[in-house]
């Protein structure tokens, strides 16, 4: 019997000791501790206006046109947050009857059509009085080579009869007709620029006799060298534009601000002068708009013996740098005007100046402007005159 019992006790015994052990969580299994992963610093990070990683810099990117929808959402910044403010135009939205050039009313007609970006001569002061400045929405002035300058004007709004005289294009006009989606008229080229134009987005857009295209005419003008002398007409320039079906609505992949009064207080500016080395130009405030001298002289519009009037007078600072490119037979360098990324910005409206940055995220975006803590800085609804001066320029004098 005693041994009965001793063998139950030993059978309990053995059962609760491996019930118990089969109860225990089983050992982890011993693995060497993985090496830290590479993880990127704080400089590595892209900010928001970077397009790809650091990992990806030496690809090149593809053209905007050749992107995928969403892969443009990577590349073009988020919009800038803007505060509301009363009466304020843009920059985010834009309502669908103000002609986002000028900040004015404009028929839809009008509105569905593409701008006109034209290149106009300077110098010598022969070619003035230009055609048609006067009905330009926008017109940039810049340093062309020896001090001389040359303007690049953009009609939407008007259509024009006459405008030039027609000169030749420069590096910068590789930028201006994307930032408004626009067509580009001019004569000619120096080769290597004739091929960058031949290469860029908006190649079905050109006119020019570059590439042998008509919308030309010669006119005669007395004691004017024949080079002076090439003019054309918007009506010519979208009658061609319509044969291949460009003469379309603009894509604008951004919009300027306007306000009919400045948001804040500037500084008095009754008087600007700007000096290029070859030529000057003298603006005089009055009436609310501002008034042009070119040289000591007055500088009108021929088409209408007017002088020309503009309500934003905007000096823009910008990287110039002089490349291998040769655009005349005195050897003079073709300069890259780099108006992209930021840079330092004078707006002159409504007889004030006022300081800020202007911007440049994307190739297809107009400059846009800001103050000193990022909040807009609106045109004067109308028209406006660039100056594109270089980077530390010391020749603008303003006068209250």
């Amino acid at each position: 019997m005693n041994s009965r019992i001793f063998i139950i006790e030993m059978f309990i015994f053995l059962f609760t000791a491996v019930f118990l052990t089969n109860c225990q969580s089983p050992p982890a299994p011993h693995t060497s501790n993985p090496s830290p992963t590479n993880q990127p610093t704080a400089t590595q990070t892209p900010t928001e206006t970077q397009t790809v990683p650091q990992t990806a810099v030496s690809t090149p990117a593809p053209s905007p046109t050749a992107i995928p929808a969403a892969t443009q959402i990577i590349l073009t910044p988020p919009p800038t947050p803007v505060p509301t403010i009363e009466g304020l135009i843009g920059p985010n939205t834009f309502p669908e009857n103000i002609n986002p050039l000028t900040g004015i009313s404009m028929d839809e007609a009008s509105l569905g059509r593409r701008p006109l970006a034209i290149k106009i001569s300077n110098a010598p002061p022969i070619v003035r009085p230009q055609a048609g400045l006067n009905q330009a929405d926008l017109v940039f002035e810049h340093v062309a080579e020896g001090g001389f300058t040359r303007f690049t004007a953009v009609f939407y709004t008007h259509d024009v009869e006459r405008v030039g005289s027609i000169r030749s294009a420069r590096l910068i006009d590789l930028e201006i007709p994307k930032m408004y989606d626009a067509a580009f008229a001019y004569s000619g080229s120096a080769g290597p620029v004739r091929l960058r134009l031949q290469d860029s987005e908006f190649y079905d857009r050109i006119i020019s006799p570059d590439f042998a295209h008509g919308g030309f005419e010669r006119i005669e003008i007395e004691g004017v060298a024949p080079t002076h002398t090439l003019f054309t007409n918007t009506y010519n320039l979208r009658h061609i534009l319509g044969l291949r079906e460009q003469d379309v609505a603009p894509n604008f992949a951004n919009y300027m601000t306007f306000r009919d009064s400045p948001i804040t207080q500037g500084e008095p500016a009754t008087r600007i002068e700007l000096w290029y080395g070859a030529t000057n130009a003298t603006w005089f405030y009055g009436n609310g708009r501002y008034l042009r001298w070119t040289d000591g002289e007055t500088h009108l519009d021929a088409n209408t013996s007017t002088q020309l009037s503009f309500k934003n007078i905007v000096v823009v600072a910008a990287n110039h740098v002089d490349t291998d490119i040769f655009e005349d037979t005195n050897n003079n360098p073709s300069i890259e005007i780099q108006i992209w990324g930021t840079g330092p910005v004078s707006i002159f409206r409504d007889g004030q100046r006022f300081n800020g940055s202007w911007k440049r995220d994307h190739p297809n975006h107009m400059l846009t402007f800001y103050d000193s803590i990022g909040n807009p800085l609106p045109l004067s609804p109308g028209n406006t005159f660039f100056q594109i001066v270089p980077l530390g320029f010391d020749q603008l004098n303003v006068t209250p």
